[in-house]
């Protein structure tokens, strides 16, 4: 009788890691509009063949992340037209998603994850540090939907969510978008603790409307 053989420890596909790789450059406002992004040079900056990394880019494009341009892509510039068009599927999306989470009256513990990015956020913003900030409000919001019941909602939720990440990343240094912004998720934290679906769904509406007049300041003012 062979001697037990331990589990083997599986990595993540190499199309995966870079394709995580560039989504977390997008999403951090770290790739700027409009600058090609070219299998070649990306292979050689990630140090990995053209393979996943084309790849990588298929997925980024099929989600709308990227565009083709050519035999290259680029990071779309979003007009007035397409933010509109964005905060109208959210406003479909999160509010039903959140209402969903307070009608199952989630815990402490569940709502723990919350909690603590809330807590990190309001740090961040009495710090000023905006990177910060915006990285505790991506786990506040990957702690609430992972609480959300119905995943094909989820994936459409954090699909439209990405779509304006990059410019969020450019207001979140603003003391006052963040005050605002941590006033707001505080009220759908206390709605989904009280078990409150129409509260949270309010909420939700709120921070929505406020997140969009932002975003279309924004792109009027640049």
């Amino acid at each position: 009788m062979i001697a037990k053989l331990q589990v083997l420890e599986r990595h993540e596909p190499l199309g995966d890691r870079v394709y995580a790789t560039l989504r977390g450059y997008l999403r951090a406002g770290r790739i700027p509009t409009g600058q090609p992004l070219q299998e070649a040079v990306l292979a050689a900056q990630l140090g990995v063949s053209r393979t996943p990394v084309r790849e990588a880019l298929a997925r980024l494009a099929s989600e709308g992340l990227v565009v083709a341009e050519g035999r290259s892509f680029t990071v779309p510039a979003l007009e007035e037209g397409d933010i509109e068009d964005i905060y109208a599927l959210r406003f479909l999306l999160e509010p039903e998603a959140v209402k969903l989470v307070a009608s199952s009256k989630p815990d402490r513990r569940q709502l723990a994850p919350m909690r603590k990015a809330l807590e990190d956020m309001a740090a961040a913003n009495e710090a000023g540090d905006g990177a910060a900030f915006m990285d505790a409000n991506y786990r506040y919001r990957d702690a609430w939907t992972a609480l959300v019941p119905n995943k094909r909602l989820v994936r459409g939720i954090q699909l439209y969510a990405e779509h304006v990440r990059y410019l969020r990343a450019f207001t979140l240094d603003d003391a006052a978008v963040r005050a605002l912004v941590l006033k707001g998720l505080k009220r759908l934290a206390l709605a989904l603790a009280a078990g409150d679906g129409e509260a949270a769904a309010a909420a939700m509406r709120a921070h929505l409307g406020h997140a969009k007049q932002i975003l279309l300041d924004k792109v009027q003012g640049s």
